[in-house]
């Protein structure tokens, strides 16, 4: 009968218990999804090989490598990094967009740092080449990239000062904003598209679509370094955001200072989805999924929710990277076109969810 008991009673507090369960899930999900992806790639790495691949780059004389090694630490190994990066920052930021906006349907495009990053690199793949034709030569990439982030992070401030009242920071009007703004960036976007080359079109497409394969380690070490800035901040957020799911009046009088929550919120957000951005482009739909999953798995509670976005967000942009770069091997798909692939039915899905409570 005791036993009884204590069975019965560990049931009744298993919502409470199953959020450290999740993430220690998660991250062993995390952990396989790594190991997994480390030896995918039109040059084939067993798993069997990896140990002694990384020993031997320690242990080689004369700075003399192999050619699995090469492969390893200069491409594989800055890719898996740059996308447990991206994935993590991807699943923080929707998670963060979901408790801010009190929805789980939000996505962290709804503030417009996606299309403002869109829109500066149409820019400067367009005209860039037109008004500074030395930069790209002189620089490589970084203007591309330092446009994009720049472009994201002050269409994001936009929207920002245009939610702003005199009785504070509405969000409804902060989603109406960004609507509006999400359209006249896809307007500048069409309109660079019409006045492209082939060959800017096509590379302003295939940045629109995403990829991890521009990666570099210092690329790897900008949107990694911005990152864990955005996870400090935003993993601190957790239970201000639990009050704010009560309502902002409750939250106020629990004492969490609401304006500074929502300006940390879009700051946090704008920071990490717009260095994402800049140097993997659009990758979609994992702010909106993994965020969901975990509630589903650990309950609303954003103390497990926030950290655990992060990590199935990672786990999820670095098995659509190892697909994306193997099922047409060895040509790549783009990682957005993954992504879409299997966020739109899922999004589908919560709509119809959404749809049927409503009811």
């Amino acid at each position: 009968m005791n036993t009884l008991a204590q069975a019965t009673a560990w049931r009744m507090a298993w919502p409470e218990r199953r959020g450290p369960w999740v993430l220690a899930g998660l991250a062993l999900g995390l952990l396989f999804s790594l190991l997994w992806a480390s030896g995918r790639g039109a040059y084939g790495l067993p798993l069997s090989e990896l140990p002694g691949v990384i020993a031997g780059a320690f242990s080689a004389s004369g700075g003399e490598r192999s050619g699995a090694e090469l492969v390893f630490f200069n491409i594989r190994l800055p890719r898996l990094v740059l996308g447990i990066a991206a994935g993590a920052g991807l699943g923080l930021a929707g998670a963060l967009m979901q408790g801010l906006f009190r929805n789980p349907l939000a996505d962290p495009g709804l503030i417009g740092v996606s299309s403002g990053a869109a829109l500066a690199a149409g820019f400067t793949i367009v005209l860039g080449v037109v008004w500074f034709p030395e930069l790209p030569r002189a620089l490589g990439s970084w203007p591309l990239v330092l446009m994009a982030f720049a472009g994201g992070l002050l269409v994001t401030a936009l929207i920002y000062a245009l939610s702003l009242t005199e009785g504070g920071t509405r969000v409804g009007l902060m989603l109406l904003a960004g609507i509006a703004v999400n359209a006249l960036a896809g307007a500048g976007l069409g309109l660079l598209n019409f006045l492209a080359t082939d060959e800017q079109l096509r590379n302003l497409q295939f940045w629109l679509l995403g990829s991890l394969g521009g990666a570099r380690w210092s690329s790897v070490l900008l949107v990694g370094g911005i990152t864990a800035v955005a996870m400090a901040i935003g993993l601190g957020l957790a239970r201000a955001l639990n009050a704010l799911a009560l309502g902002e009046a409750q939250a106020v009088m629990l004492g969490v200072p609401v304006e500074r929550l929502k300006r940390l919120c879009v700051l946090v957000t704008a920071l990490a989805v717009g260095a994402i951005t800049a140097t993997t482009g659009i990758i979609g739909f994992i702010g909106l999924v993994a965020p969901h999953i975990v509630r589903m798995l650990a309950g609303p509670d954003h103390r497990w929710v926030l950290p655990g976005s992060a990590l199935l967000g990672a786990s999820l942009v670095l098995l659509a990277d190892a697909f994306a770069r193997t099922v047409l091997a060895p040509a790549e798909l783009p990682l957005g076109v993954i992504t879409a692939l299997v966020g739109v039915p899922f999004f589908l899905a919560l709509l119809r969810s959404a749809h049927a409570r409503s009811l």
